[in-house]
């Protein structure tokens, strides 16, 4: 007698679906695909493919950042920004300048805090205004010197090693500064005139007047919107040109600007004045450059604000991947560490944590606390390790809460498609030209919660089409 049963094939591994994934992919023929899984239940490996090579890492680097600021200033640490002053105001009037002192604080923005996954933008000018009102409060009419901006808690080094010039004229690339206001940039927005061949209507917010804008934009009937915006290294000059098509708004342009703490002060002056306070002086910066010692502070507080805890800082670096917020969060350890807030003292402080963790020089290369840096290198290997630490930390909960949720916030609300699947996904983004990644955590149905990295560079395809193979990846570590 022939038994016709058939016999149920093996299931899949998780390797050989990762490897028919890559191996099916166009966008991610031709290119460089590391990829490393390993099991938090049982700490195996379920699946390895270059996880011993260096690749670019893109923002994936925040990872290693945010969770050295957690792991050593604490959740609820928090940033401090005064406004001091040599001695008090006699009969209303402050002689001497007044300083506007920089403790390492990003929140003075427009970026609503806590973390808000929704488009509405705060009021970028209430911090300052804050601490306007509080010098008014003390009832100061006027002030016979400068408002100095002050970085100094901070090294001035505002660009690390790696970041293009031409990231520099845009947000992403603002300037890394102890004091900064508003994501160190200007949002300008452009909506067309109301005929054809007019000149577009720009509007910078906030309404600080620190650039001169030379406004070449059209209007235009037909055509699409295109706008080119110039700005050289150094200058307070911004050119607009190109045609904004008619009835129909453009994307903001957010430009940064190139010195933080006089952007900073320049908002403060503007502030005090609205107030009814004379200022005989003009807005100043005053930065700590490379060799020099601390400078000492005046000693009187004229007004005061301390930051939110420093856990909705880091969700903000990891949900909307802020470069700047990543690189002063760094300086920030080295300088409560250390004493000297500085690209360099940050990166030793991110070594010795590694160490910690079992991590060694050849395991990464880091040139900066963002992964904007051309420079910036990590194996797929090192990766998983620091997620398996910190998964087995006790800062676990609060550290997977600032990861952005697949399909659902930050970086990964659009992505995924409408795969419900996807919200087992706890994981940061990374994109460079050329350069994608996606590492993180994935709760998995056979296998429990998986850590896994995904980085990919070197391809010819768009960003979308990498995108699209990376999420097969991700969707497969969760069924």
């Amino acid at each position: 007698m022939l038994c016709c049963a058939s016999l149920a094939a093996p299931a899949e591994s998780l390797q050989t679906r990762i490897n028919r994934i890559i191996a099916e992919s166009p966008a991610l023929a031709g290119g460089f695909v590391g990829v490393r899984v390993v099991s938090l239940s049982t700490g195996k490996v379920l699946a390895d493919h270059n996880g011993k090579r260096m690749f670019l890492p893109a923002s994936n680097t925040k990872l290693f950042s945010t969770s050295l600021a957690l792991t050593r200033l604490g959740a609820d640490y928090r940033f401090t920004t005064r406004v001091l002053a040599a001695a008090q105001p006699v009969d209303g009037v402050l002689h001497g300048d007044v300083v506007l002192w920089g403790g390492g604080d990003p929140t003075m923005s427009n970026r609503p805090i806590p973390y808000d996954r929704g488009p509405a933008l705060a009021d970028p000018m209430e911090a300052i205004d804050r601490l306007a009102a509080q010098m008014a409060a003390r009832g100061i009419r006027a002030i016979e010197g400068d408002v100095v901006g002050d970085d100094s808690a901070y090294v001035w080094e505002p660009y690390p090693p790696g970041w293009a010039e031409d990231d520099t004229v845009w947000d992403y690339g603002a300037p890394v500064s102890a004091l900064s206001f508003n994501h160190n940039c200007v949002v300008v927005g452009i909506a067309p005139g109301s005929r054809e061949d007019d000149a577009a209507v720009i509007s910078p917010q906030p309404s600080v007047e620190y650039f001169v804008y030379d406004n070449r934009l059209r209007t235009v009937s037909k055509g699409e919107t295109d706008i080119d915006v110039e700005r050289a290294p150094g200058s307070r000059e911004v050119i607009l040109r190109g045609a904004v098509r008619l009835g129909v708004e453009a994307p903001p342009q957010w430009i940064a600007v190139d010195d933080p703490a006089l952007y900073s002060a320049t908002a403060l002056y503007q502030a005090l004045v609205r107030r009814g306070i004379s200022i005989r002086g003009r807005p100043v910066s005053r930065h700590r450059w490379p060799g020099d010692g601390a400078p000492s502070l005046p000693p009187v507080v004229l007004a005061e604000r301390q930051s939110p805890p420093l856990i909705e800082v880091l969700r903000v670096v990891d949900k909307i991947s802020s470069n700047l917020w990543a690189e002063m969060v760094l300086r920030e350890v080295a300088r409560v560490r250390t004493g000297t807030g500085s690209r360099d003292a940050g990166m030793k402080e991110l070594a010795d944590f590694l160490a910690e963790i079992g991590l060694g020089s050849r395991d990464y290369s880091f040139s900066d606390a963002s992964g904007l840096s051309r420079l910036t290198l990590v194996k797929p290997e090192a990766v998983v390790r620091l997620l398996e630490y910190m998964y087995r930390s006790p800062n676990r909960d609060v550290w997977r809460g600032i990861l952005p949720v697949g399909g659902f916030d930050g970086t990964l609300a659009k992505r995924f498609g409408a795969d419900p699947a996807a919200r087992n996904l706890q994981a940061k983004t990374g994109s460079l030209t050329h350069v994608n990644a996606l590492s993180g955590y994935a709760a998995s149905a056979k296998h429990g919660v998986l850590a896994f990295s995904i980085l990919v560079n070197h391809t010819s395809a768009s960003a979308s089409e990498v995108q699209d193979a990376i999420d097969r990846i991700g969707v497969a570590l969760v069924h």
